[in-house]
């Protein structure tokens, strides 16, 4: 375009006589008035300096995934981890070889032993009769909130069973413990279980009396007839209501003949020898 504004420019003098432009260059002068014509396009200049770097343009899309890398070289040992769980107890591994004999000791030193052999001999007769009676209350007793302790004498041994059950349950309570309800036959053992139902806190307890055969005559559990000894209550036996065919102890150790039906607590009779 400013090429050919140029042409026109130069026809245009050309075509114009030099008079008439001489005279229309003064008007002009006088007027003041110039008309640019553009010139012809320049070589073109030196390449300039690099401009300063533009702003950051926006993130493009994410490319492709890349083919994998080498395999990096082994690390360094990490830390140590927790401690796992106890694990399950092996199997007993098999007995070893028995090893050689050891040395033999020094020799004893001599001492006056025997009153050192009988006092150990009475230790052991104790140790005994103690281990007896314990294997006695473990077998014979139903819990050790059920009884309340035993009481002995030379020949038998007397159990206080804190279950409550009629005349017949008893008895067989007793003898499926290895005994029978206990017998009172003299002074010295319906005292002694006399204060043991006392020291239970206990107000009755049933014992191996009755007169279940035969109205009015008295035998023991074991069927032995009574003898003189007896501790009846005063206006005891009375066959109250005529069943009344059990006997009770009370804590202060005398005798009442009670219904068998009653249910309470009772005494127990056991021989040492067949303990």
């Amino acid at each position: 375009m400013k090429r050919e504004l140029a042409l026109i420019g130069l026809a245009f003098l050309w075509l114009v006589p030099s008079g008439e432009l001489q005279a229309q260059q003064t008007a002009d002068d006088a007027c003041s008035v110039q008309i640019l014509v553009p010139g012809l396009k320049g070589d073109a200049g030196e390449k300039g300096d690099k401009g300063a770097p533009g702003r950051p343009g926006r993130v493009g899309p994410t490319g492709e995934k890349g083919d994998a890398g080498d395999k990096g070289q082994k690390g360094s040992v990490g830390r140590h981890g927790k401690i796992g769980p106890v694990g399950s107890k092996g199997e007993k591994g098999v007995s070893g070889d028995m090893g050689p004999p050891g040395p033999n000791g020094e020799p004893g030193v001599p001492c006056e032993c025997s009153q050192l052999r009988k006092a150990i001999g009475e230790m052991d007769n104790q140790v005994t009769q103690l281990t007896t009676e314990l294997k006695f209350i473990k077998n014979a007793l139903p819990s050790p909130a059920a009884v309340a302790g035993v009481r002995e004498t030379d020949s038998k041994i007397y159990l206080l069973v804190k279950e409550e059950r009629a005349y017949g349950d008893a008895q067989l309570s007793c003898q499926r413990r290895g005994g029978t309800l206990a017998m009172p036959k003299d002074e010295a053992t319906n005292g002694l279980l006399a204060a043991y139902i006392a020291q239970a806190g206990l107000a009755r307890v049933f014992v191996g009396i009755n007169d279940l055969e035969r109205e009015g005559v008295f035998v023991y559990a074991d069927r032995s007839p009574m003898q003189t000894f007896h501790k009846w209550r005063s206006g005891e036996p009375n066959n109250a209501y005529e069943e009344e065919d059990c006997v009770e102890m009370v804590a202060s150790g005398g005798w009442n003949d009670v219904a068998c039906g009653l249910t309470m607590h009772f005494l127990c009779e056991f021989d040492k020898e067949h303990v």
